[in-house]
């Protein structure tokens, strides 16, 4: 993880957040390149997603939004996470994360302890105990079996090694918000939480603007906010961060959400494996056990990668029910049912989600393509979604005709290629290719003597190092077609 940090931000992928004034905890500031990666991953999924499909419209809602949409959703009470606190270096930490990173580390040696050892009447029963040591996984148990199991396993302090903690307890992830200008008049408010519940609270202006029909899908790419502990692992887990989630309606009267859901999951891996080729071998689904699994889901999976810190969560899917829609009804006080035009039956739709972490799939696209050579760093990204998509060379810098001449290539690629081109004339050719290989850029273009006899330019390829000569009027084309 410590090469890769030193890589984003060495070659401007991703930048602390105010690092001048020493930095601000949970934050990240994304450089040109990785501004570049973000949004042509976010592109690419609204294409599949949203661009591709009859059956789906995208919105975008407000950031800030009325405190009774949160109360409805049950964030204001139930939105939380248990935090505990090193006595001795004051150092705080997400408990679950605590636990779950040493099982992970000493799994070999849990495997060997008899489980009737750890059972404590009342807190932990032997179920209990065989799931978390066999899943490694401590979501949705109390507070009281966290600390348990931290007592239990004498889990020392991952900053100092000190066993001393303070009890668990839990604090709410929402970010409250005052709006109005004269003090003591603010209402409340708050910063959303997921971008889930601007799709629930518009359900019916789309329905009436539209002509969707069940079954359909409302799409979102947008910021939420979490006042997250983390662990330093990057941008996986931030206070701020991107998702994109699609509500997918349907009648369950009349649709087998089990169908619904499955094909989803193919969509999914589909997506990851195929249009951006992350390796099968660090993938992997694990549902949910009915202990972690939220309240109103009937049924939840996760699409985990493996990253450089173990398996983590990438993409959720879950079958959210009708629980969302029916909340807000209530709480709203307003009719959300629809009629079915096929049935003619007056229905509030069930939904299932599926959830992507757009930060988390930016780390784990460098993460898969990170690669160190016996010269060279670099990184196989798929050229879709490639922040450069071909830097352009003139041989030498100080020849006008050569930087003519390879001016002229760069402003053709950039008007013709769907995609960041970048000039680049600093150093000798071997520097410029490493520098590029670096930030994944798949194609590097030289203008050399013989484009001036000829019109043609030596293509370099990232992936093989192999270069070929092609004509500069069949360059666009060239590109264009691997690009697809």
């Amino acid at each position: 993880m410590e090469k890769l940090t030193a890589l984003f931000k060495r070659r401007g992928f991703v930048y602390p957040g105010s690092e001048i004034y020493g930095g601000l905890a949970n934050t990240y500031d994304y450089g040109p390149v990785g501004t570049e990666l973000l949004r042509n991953i976010k592109n690419l999924w609204w294409k599949e997603f949203v661009i591709k499909r009859d059956d789906i419209v995208g919105i975008e809602a407000s950031i800030i939004s009325h405190r009774k949409v949160w109360e409805a959703s049950g964030h204001t009470v139930g939105f939380s996470d248990a935090l505990v606190d090193c006595k001795k270096c004051k150092v705080r930490l997400r408990a679950d994360q605590l636990i779950e990173d040493y099982l992970e580390k000493n799994a070999s040696t849990l495997e060997e302890i008899d489980v009737t050892e750890l059972v404590l009447p009342e807190v932990l029963s032997q179920e209990d105990v065989i799931h978390y040591i066999q899943e490694k996984k401590v979501e949705g148990f109390s507070e009281a079996q966290l600390d348990a199991i931290i007592k239990l396993h004498a889990i020392p302090c991952p900053n100092c090694t000190a066993v001393d903690w303070t009890p668990v307890r839990r604090f709410n992830l929402l970010f409250p918000v005052k709006l109005g200008i004269v003090e003591g008049e603010q209402s409340l408010a708050y910063l959303r939480g997921e971008t889930a519940q601007g799709m629930f609270i518009n359900f019916e202006n789309v329905v009436n603007s539209t002509r969707v029909k069940l079954p359909f899908g409302i799409a979102q790419i947008g910021k939420s906010f979490r006042n997250e502990i983390t662990l330093g692992n990057s941008v996986f887990r931030t206070i701020e961060f991107d998702q994109a989630e699609i509500e997918y309606f349907f009648n369950p009267r009349k649709d087998d959400w089990e169908k619904i859901f499955d094909n989803w999951k193919k969509l999914m891996w589909e997506f990851i494996t195929e249009r951006l080729g992350v390796t099968k071998e660090n993938l992997r689904w694990r549902e949910h056990s009915d202990k972690e699994r939220s309240f109103y889901s009937k049924k939840t999976v996760d699409l985990e990668y493996k990253y450089p810190f173990g398996f983590k969560e990438l993409w959720g899917l879950a079958y959210r029910t009708d629980y969302d829609l029916k909340q807000h009804a209530t709480f709203s006080k307003h009719d959300l049912s629809i009629v079915d035009p096929e049935t003619n039956e007056k229905i509030i739709p069930h939904v299932i989600e599926p959830a992507l972490g757009i930060n988390r799939l930016f780390l784990t696209l460098l993460s898969d393509a990170y690669i160190e050579e016996k010269d060279r760093i670099v990184l196989r990204l798929n050229p879709r979604i490639a922040p450069i998509k071909a830097a352009v060379f003139p041989l030498l810098k100080n020849r006008q005709d050569l930087v003519e001449k390879a001016r002229k290539v760069y402003q053709m690629l950039k008007d013709s290629v769907d995609g960041k081109i970048l000039w680049d004339d600093r150093g000798n050719i071997g520097k410029r290719y490493l520098s590029q290989d670096e930030i994944g850029t798949p194609w590097c273009v030289t203008i050399d003597f013989d484009t001036l006899v000829d019109d043609t330019v030596t293509v370099r390829d990232r992936d093989t190092t192999q270069q070929e000569r092609i004509a500069i009027q069949d360059l666009a084309n060239y590109f264009n077609n691997k690009l697809l």
